[in-house]
């Protein structure tokens, strides 16, 4: 299993390839090719490799499927005995990533092919249902 720790938005953020994850807005458009070059840790079949404070030559390459905003948080400010009292909304803009590889030193590692192997079920002999006629 292969992952690394990348920082984006001020956040350090654990990815794998083929998977998508929500992050802070970008500057990119919908389905436009993105390298993040923030690698802090990258981790391959057991052998870790560690940044100081960034891995040199390693980077996550992903696409960007959409922006969208995330969930309302409330802020409720009151000031007890004073009828002092504030409530404010804020959305945060969200970017959903697409992990499609990630390169450390030339090496490319990338999510394992899907395989569209449906399970094979042998046939059973069929029964016919007898009808009576009466």
């Amino acid at each position: 299993m292969t992952y690394a720790i990348i920082e984006t938005g001020g956040k350090q953020i654990r990815v794998e390839p083929g998977r998508f994850y929500d992050i802070e807005l970008l500057t990119a458009q919908p389905d436009e090719k993105v390298t993040i070059d923030s690698v802090l840790l990258v981790q391959n079949d057991g052998e870790v490799t560690i940044g100081q404070p960034r891995v040199s030559g390693a980077t996550v390459e992903g696409t960007i499927l959409r922006h969208f905003r995330g969930r309302k948080v409330l802020v409720y400010k009151m000031k007890p005995k004073k009828k002092t009292r504030k409530k404010r909304g804020h959305r945060q803009e969200i970017t959903r990533l697409f992990i499609d590889s990630i390169t450390l030193n030339g090496t490319v590692f990338s999510a394992p092919a899907a395989t569209d192997e449906s399970p094979v079920v042998e046939d059973a002999p069929a029964q016919e249902a007898q009808t009576v006629a009466e």
